[in-house]
């Protein structure tokens, strides 16, 4: 009888010792708790660090050099997911909004070499905080305005209510983009250039081939004031490189982020131009294939860096630990434009998480568990405040000491754009089916030469 109890109340010991193990461990975060985080500290980034005086968004933080205009263009983008997710009112993001195009608006345009934010509708790459005109001696982009204009008609087909202040915004929009003389900057060529400066002149490098400026191609064609030529498209694409990389047939372009940026705005799945239908994708598959083959390069990891894996993984434009050479063979880079495709490889062990956060709607699976697995693995050397620091490269060591590993200090805000705009995408939907009832965007589709799909089908247009 007392063997009995003792072997009875040792049970209860070792139960309660096992519960009280288990209550003990950390608990572990759910995919779907993770991306409702990711996404809520993604969004503070844009809604916390604009410049007070311009309404512009930083490059970079915390870091403080200069706005950027593309990230600007994000910026006003994610206050509508802000919006649509009850992180901000509705009021609260009419009022930034209205602020930014106002500023926007009225900031000094010219062919000045400083004091100006832009020229011909076209704004500078980059503008200096508080002022807010050209920062020293950067370039009147063409892309990065398209980056500028788009996030600006996506506010234009979200703010469709009738009070004062959403008729201004729709106005501002309106105006804003059809000041921008797209056909100026084609220069009476097939492509269009990639900028111009005050001082010297066009640019003389062109914008060729698949990469991120569709998007520039389509904001052109829809110009109802100044449009570029019918034949726009069929040019740009004349230089696209189709072809098979390790494997896998597809239209060809290294970084990850060109495969990511047009579909940020628009949808591109089931509609076809001449170009895509020869070929029996449409770009969104190409993207898909993009994506993948872009893991496919790091899983096989051909330069031996450290860390890569089927879930730790993405190549594409971001910060780099340094413009050194180690070992007599590691060639580091600081901000580079990464990537691996038929056109080139550009690799130093260098992971943004930007990558796979832009591909989501792509390949979900792959790509959530990519971040997830991340997020996990380095913690908050990697993700702090705002989510996820651009960069980190596991290969480097730090000069003087045998430290191993690069964390960027740094966010970006053209690679925390993708990360809350397709996250978005792929639960909701939500920018895709603004950008299908803008109708520049429609209009710039259709000269390009798209049919199919939701194209085909009747639509809304914004109503201005």
């Amino acid at each position: 009888m007392i063997k009995k109890q003792t072997n009875t109340a040792l049970f209860i010991i070792s139960l309660v010792c096992i519960l009280f193990m288990e209550s003990c461990k950390p608990e572990v975060e759910s995919k779907e708790a993770f991306l409702k985080d990711l996404k809520h500290r993604t969004f503070n980034f844009f809604w916390d660090t604009e410049d007070k005086s311009t309404g512009q968004i930083p490059d970079r933080y915390p870091s403080h050099y200069f706005t950027s205009i593309a990230a600007t263009g994000f910026g006003l983008t994610s206050y509508i997911i802000g919006v649509e997710n009850n992180y901000i009112s509705r009021q609260e993001a009419e009022e930034r909004v209205e602020k930014t195009l106002t500023w926007l608006w009225n900031s000094k345009q010219g062919a000045d070499t400083s004091g100006t934010t832009g020229f011909q509708g076209f704004y500078y790459h980059f503008l200096t905080y508080d002022e807010g005109v050209r920062f020293k001696n950067v370039e009147l982009s063409t892309i990065d305005t398209g980056w500028l204009m788009v996030g600006i008609l996506a506010c234009q087909s979200y703010f469709q209510g009738d009070t004062p202040r959403e008729q201004n915004i729709r106005s501002l929009a309106d105006s804003l983009f059809l000041r921008v003389n797209w056909n100026w900057a084609m220069e009476g060529k097939e492509t269009m250039s990639m900028g111009w400066h005050p001082e010297k002149g066009f640019i003389p490098a062109r914008w060729e081939g698949y990469d991120e400026s569709m998007m520039l191609i389509i904001l052109g064609l829809g110009s109802p004031t100044y449009p570029i030529h019918d034949s726009a498209w069929n040019s740009w694409c004349k230089t696209n490189i189709w072809g098979d990389f390790r494997g896998t047939e597809l239209l060809n372009f290294g970084p990850l982020f060109g495969h990511q940026y047009s579909h940020m705005f628009i949808d591109f799945r089931g509609i076809y131009d001449p170009y895509m239908s020869e070929k029996g994708i449409d770009y969104f598959e190409n993207s898909r294939r993009a994506t993948l083959s872009n893991r496919q390069y790091c899983i096989d990891n051909p330069g031996n860096f450290t860390s890569y894996g089927e879930n730790i993984w993405g190549l594409t434009a971001c910060d780099g630990p340094a413009d050194v050479v180690q070992d007599d063979t590691l060639q580091f880079r600081t901000y580079w434009a990464r990537g691996a495709a038929l056109t080139g490889i550009g690799d130093d062990g260098t992971i943004a998480p930007t990558a796979a956060g832009g591909s989501i709607p792509f390949a979900p699976e792959e790509c959530i568990e990519a971040l997830y697995t991340m997020k996990n693995t380095f913690g908050d050397s990697l993700y702090q405040e705002y989510g996820f620091k651009d960069a980190f490269n596991m290969t480097y060591t730090h000069p003087g000491s045998e430290q191993k590993g690069w964390f960027n200090k740094d966010y970006l805000g053209i690679d925390q754009g993708p990360i809350l705009i397709q996250l978005e995408n792929y639960q909701t939907e939500l920018i895709w089916d603004l950008m299908k009832k803008n109708k520049y965007i429609v209009s710039g589709l259709k000269r390009a030469g798209f049919k199919g799909g939701w194209l085909d089908e009747p639509l809304f247009t914004s109503n201005i």
